[in-house]
């Protein structure tokens, strides 16, 4: 009978032993689920932002390209350029020629006259059709 007894009290101990280790599993289990729940409520939160961030970023990408688009519009046209650039390539060419009179060191440079400009010397635009 005492090994029944015996018996009896190691299985008390042992079932003691299995619902403590239980009552921590579940414990560690709540504790799991409430942090994977935290975490899923984070990265939802996260993924929101990310969604808001990125849909004002294709707003601003857009904006910028429909200035881009209208801005195209305003570009000099190329004979423009083309006149712009003769321009300065004779202003750089010419500029050596003018630089002691410009510094006030010399007279105007042979091949170039003076001009006084009268008013009869401006010609405005559509005024060769009014004479």
């Amino acid at each position: 009978m005492s090994s029944y007894l015996a018996q009896e009290v190691h299985l008390a101990r042992r079932h003691e032993e299995i619902l403590s280790q239980r009552s921590e599993l579940l414990q560690q289990m709540e504790t799991y689920l409430g942090d994977k729940k935290t975490k899923k409520t984070w990265q939802t939160q996260a993924a929101d932002a990310a969604h808001k961030r990125n849909a004002a970023l294709l707003n601003d990408i857009e904006a910028a390209e429909k200035k881009l688009q209208e801005r195209v519009y305003l570009l000099p046209h190329p004979d423009t350029v083309k006149l712009e650039t003769l321009y300065w390539a004779s202003i750089k060419e010419s500029l050596p020629k003018w630089e002691q009179f410009l510094l006030g060191r010399a007279e105007v440079p042979i091949g170039f006259k003076e001009k006084k400009t009268t008013k009869q010397d401006i010609s405005y635009p559509g005024e060769d059709s009014q004479k």
